[in-house]
């Protein structure tokens, strides 16, 4: 009897912190997302933990924004990874971009608290798989002809990165709806990656 308790409170104690983390990062996600200047102690109460808790799993703000940022990006790779991008590259470029804006809708404010907390180099190693995921249906497009070949796919895929961005402080201050932000992204990058070849 002694034995299985041993072999099993380990597993327990597990499960239960993954479960204190689970719910740390939850509370995190919600807070810094409503307000990027959330304290640790605000995001304690939500999370309906001690402060010295989220310290035993997150040695400080920095590494809770951080941890914060990488499940919202990785809650929305899945989203992305579902949007169909077959076929067509202007018509999958309008669903790319469909589902990029509903997931910086939803994290700019959270982004913001990122930029403030960490490093640049490591919140563009976050975004890594998004830029790839950009990067290739960019150059998809380059091969079928549909999009530029002028300008170098990084240079491309930053454009769009802060048409996005300017959409989302836009609807931030205000000058700009939220349900209509993803047709005006739209609008304004198709121009921008239209190939320059004549018709034939």
């Amino acid at each position: 009897m002694l034995e299985h308790v041993s072999a099993t409170t380990p597993r327990r104690k597990r499960a239960d912190a993954r479960r204190s983390i689970d719910s740390i990062i939850g509370a995190a996600r919600a807070e810094l997302s409503k307000d990027p200047q959330a304290s640790i102690d605000d995001i304690a109460v939500v999370a309906g933990v001690g402060r010295m808790t989220v310290y035993g799993h997150f040695p400080n703000r920095a590494a809770l924004v951080e941890a914060a940022l990488a499940a919202a990006l990785a809650e929305g790779d899945e989203m992305l990874a579902a949007a169909d991008l077959s076929g067509n590259a202007e018509r999958a470029m309008i669903q790319l971009l469909g589902a990029s804006w509903a997931l910086i809708a939803e994290s700019s404010a959270l982004l913001t608290a990122a930029v403030e907390a960490l490093p640049a180099g490591r919140i563009q190693q976050l975004h890594d798989s998004h830029a790839e995921r950009m990067d290739e249906l960019i150059r998809r497009g380059q091969r079928q002809g549909e999009f530029r070949t002028d300008l170098p796919v990084p240079w491309l895929r930053n454009v769009i990165h802060y048409v996005l961005k300017g959409a989302a402080e836009e609807v931030g201050a205000g000058r700009v709806r939220s349900a209509d932000a993803a047709g005006l992204v739209t609008a304004t990058v198709l121009p921008v990656l239209a190939s320059n070849r004549a018709p034939s």
